[in-house]
């Protein structure tokens, strides 16, 4: 088995996409809103003094905390058909295509949301998805945590090897383009930073 690494947001797509869903889910006015709100927050990250795990989950929890996950399963859905196609960027998706082509096993491996990189990584063709997934209440609310770790820098790796238990590939391509992809492109045979 050949297998190629790809990353989403900056590599697959030409940015961020969290910040779009969120604006597509609650709106441009609730989401600018929200935005001065978590300006503290969002700051805080930008100048080293708070982990990307935790300023995400405290913004996770102010624009999707309390609503129903199928609600952000749908918004999802409806971002990953309308939105997304709008953030690719052509040359990595044509390098997914060949990959597709030979037959190789592609996985997508990304922080962003499930909800979204789920159902749009299935119509691409994708074998398989690792990336950040939300927490939920008993009563299936979304609460902004995360299930497990941010899927970024050496959580990258971990999900990978997990994945691997049991498959020995015979060469591994894989496509980042940030710190964030660091651990995942040292795990190939053949890295590719755009």
């Amino acid at each position: 088995m050949r297998l190629a690494l790809f990353d989403f947001d900056g590599t697959l797509s030409t940015r961020d996409s969290l910040m779009p869903f969120l604006r597509h889910t609650c709106g441009t006015l609730r989401f600018l809103g929200g935005l001065v709100w978590m300006a503290p927050v969002l700051g805080a990250y930008a100048a080293g003094w708070m982990p990307n795990d935790r300023a995400k989950a405290r913004v996770l929890g102010h624009f999707l905390g309390g609503r129903t996950l199928a609600q952000v399963q749908q918004a999802g859905a409806v971002f990953a058909r309308t939105a997304l196609p709008g953030l690719l960027r052509a040359s990595t998706v044509a390098r997914l295509r060949e990959h597709q082509a030979r037959g190789d096993c592609c996985v997508l491996v990304s922080a962003s949301l499930d909800v979204y990189l789920e159902p749009w990584a299935a119509a691409q063709g994708f074998d398989a998805v690792l990336c950040s997934c939300l927490v939920t209440t008993a009563e299936g609310r979304v609460t902004g945590a995360l299930a497990g770790a941010n899927c970024f820098g050496p959580e990258k790796a971990r999900r990978i090897t997990d994945w691997l238990a049991g498959r020995h590939p015979d060469h591994i391509t894989a496509y980042g383009d940030s710190r964030g992809d660091d651990e995942m492109l040292a795990m190939a045979d053949t890295p590719v930073r755009l």
